[in-house]
């Protein structure tokens, strides 16, 4: 204990070894290369892939080639479309929206939704108020 006194401070804390431990509700993934899963996106057989899954948000990319068609059904949570690349619509209970590249779309829990009629890669980024269901 003597020794700790007739050190400074920052002697003390070079001497530490610090341990990066994950708190609690801390995705241990920070940062994610959507580009990586849009590529991966290409090759497979899914047209998305959530890569965050927490309890009160999850995250996710979309990848739809002309012709190809969306069959996903409504979510527990509401949903924020942010479209990267791409055109065409998204159908929001039953209302076409016409959609572009660098907007935002929402939709609210429980609405049927789906994009349809694009004519080029749609590729879109969505966000999740809970867990992708």
């Amino acid at each position: 204990m003597q020794d700790l006194r007739r050190k400074s401070r920052k002697q003390i804390l070079d001497s530490v070894r610090v341990i990066n431990v994950p708190q609690p509700g801390i995705p241990l993934k920070i940062g994610f290369d959507t580009k990586k899963y849009v590529k991966d996106l290409a090759k497979g057989k899914s047209y998305f892939h959530t890569f965050l899954n927490r309890k009160n948000i999850a995250a996710g990319i979309l990848r739809i080639e002309p012709g190809e068609e969306d069959t996903q059904a409504p979510h527990d949570s509401d949903e924020v479309y942010y479209v990267v690349r791409g055109n065409g619509f998204l159908n929001v209970g039953g209302k076409d929206y016409t959609i572009s590249e660098g907007m935002s779309y929402f939709v609210a829990k429980n609405i049927e939704h789906k994009f349809h009629g694009n004519t080029q890669e749609l590729v879109v980024v969505y966000f999740f108020s809970g867990q992708d269901s």
